[in-house]
């Protein structure tokens, strides 16, 4: 996003950083959120609210149960936001004009790209241990209540073991639907607001306090665009067991399933917690990434110290 020589080593490593920074911040929210799409709408009354989800974790199964599945993020998100980083400005230079203007339409087929990527290579399978994980639900404070999944490697080689290589995989078109439509949007709007804010400014780097808060508007409209995809993969990619059932039919079935037992809104459980950590967690992440881009760029030369706005 600044406007320098572009360096592939420092988009993967501020990047890496600026995930790492945002998973140990907003993960809990992530495990309510996947705990609510998983609860199945029952004839005694509506299914407990995002509140109501994360206190019942806490209460039967600890604090920690709250960070189910982190290892598995953690493993994953430093190089699943290099790529995303990374291959966003490869698209978007290569979609660039000859006098390095870029329009709206590409910048969003740039963040297109960069969550198609990031999807095949790195989500899909972490998601697939990561929800494993959270929908366990036993308490940590309990040394005799053994899990299946014990933690982030033992979950994945259970599961190769026993359903196969391509379970890693399973729900990844819906994954990179959701990446693509989330990334399109987010760095979209995100641009867009920040060369408003460079304008105003006259200057390539704005305060941080205003990259979190245009990180965090964009962050908060990609879960809206595809919470449906959302909603039907973190089921698929719960199922347990080997099939040979395609993702097309996979999907449809528990689409039709979810539509029949639980009714239209129950394609959007888990919005609230979900808006909730995608919005701060993109204000973490465009704030530490142009951070540490902009401190590795100036100290490889590549950008002058005037670069670095006043926080």
């Amino acid at each position: 996003m600044s406007q320098n020589k572009k360096n592939p080593v420092i988009d993967l490593v501020a990047g890496g950083t600026a995930g790492l920074f945002e998973a140990l911040c907003c993960h809990p929210l992530d495990t309510i959120k996947v705990r609510m799409q998983l609860t199945r709408r029952t004839a005694t009354g509506k299914p407990p609210g995002f509140i109501a989800t994360g206190l019942n974790i806490v209460r039967k199964e600890s604090v920690g149960a709250l960070y189910k599945g982190l290892g598995a993020v953690v493993i994953g998100i430093v190089p699943k936001m290099g790529i995303r980083f990374s291959t966003y400005e490869f698209y978007r230079s290569l979609l660039k004009s000859e006098d390095g203007s870029i329009t709206t339409g590409k910048t969003f087929v740039a963040g297109v790209g960069a969550g198609i990527t990031e999807a095949v290579i790195v989500v899909t399978p972490m998601e697939v241990v990561k929800i494993r994980l959270q929908s366990q639900h036993h308490s940590l404070a309990d040394p005799l209540d053994v899990p299946k999944y014990r933690n982030a490697p033992h979950c994945a080689y259970v599961v190769v073991k026993e359903e196969g290589l391509r379970a890693m995989w399973r729900g990844v078109s819906l994954t990179a639907a959701r990446q693509a439509s989330n990334q399109g949007v987010n760095f979209t709007v995100y641009s867009k607001l920040k060369e408003r804010l460079q304008e105003y400014h006259g200057a390539a780097g704005i305060p941080a306090w205003q990259t979190s808060c245009i990180g965090l508007i964009s962050g908060a409209l990609g879960p809206l665009s595809n919470a449906p995809l959302d909603t039907i993969k973190t089921r698929m990619q719960r199922e347990a067991g080997a099939s040979n059932e395609s993702g097309m039919k996979r999907m449809t079935r528990i689409g039709a399933k979810l539509l029949q037992e639980e009714g239209f809104r129950a394609l959007y459980k888990g919005i609230t917690p979900r808006i909730m950590r995608v919005a701060p967690g993109q204000a973490v992440t465009f704030t530490v990434y142009e951070f540490i881009k902009a401190n590795l760029l100036q100290l490889s030369g590549d950008v002058p110290a005037e670069f670095l706005a006043d926080e």
